[in-house]
């Protein structure tokens, strides 16, 4: 878990990977909670037995669903004291580069590539998230987050 004490510690790091995350594992409860929760009841999702018979020989984790758990790999990567609020501002950019079977265990490299002050008092960051999955050649996800922080030393 890396702590900043104040805004202007978070920008001296642009360009550096901040953070490697804790590995997680994806379970077919997780993956079936995500398609109760979007709708989306695909059978590559939510059938394991019809998706041993699949292209992946098992059911697969949503990409919406490795992308979602962003926030979680930001909170157990990092802190900024004091701050008061952090919300999601959005996706520059969002590849799936390679399915997660269910059972995979992932972990995510942070590497912040820009950070602005925003007013009231906050601090908008861009960060590269690469979503790694354990044994695989390729990520399963690489994506552009934007958040943005309040309530922090300048």
């Amino acid at each position: 878990m890396k702590t900043f004490h104040s805004y202007s510690e978070v920008r001296a790091c642009v360009g550096q990977e901040v953070a490697v995350s804790d590995w997680i594992t994806i379970t077919q409860q997780q993956v079936q909670l995500f398609a109760d929760a979007t709708g989306d009841q695909q059978w590559i999702h939510v059938d394991p037995e019809r998706a041993s018979k699949g292209p992946f020989g098992t059911p697969i984790a949503h990409g919406f669903l490795t992308l979602s758990l962003i926030p979680q790999f930001f909170q157990n990567c990092f802190h900024i004291e004091g701050a008061q609020m952090g919300v999601n501002y959005g996706l520059n950019r969002v590849r799936f580069t390679s399915p997660v079977p269910v059972g995979s265990r992932l972990r995510a490299r942070l590497t912040l590539q820009a950070a602005e002050p925003i007013e009231p008092g906050g601090l908008q960051m861009t960060w590269l998230v690469t979503v790694e999955r354990e044994g695989a050649d390729k990520p399963a996800c690489v994506a552009e987050s934007v958040a943005r922080n309040y309530g922090a030393k300048a």
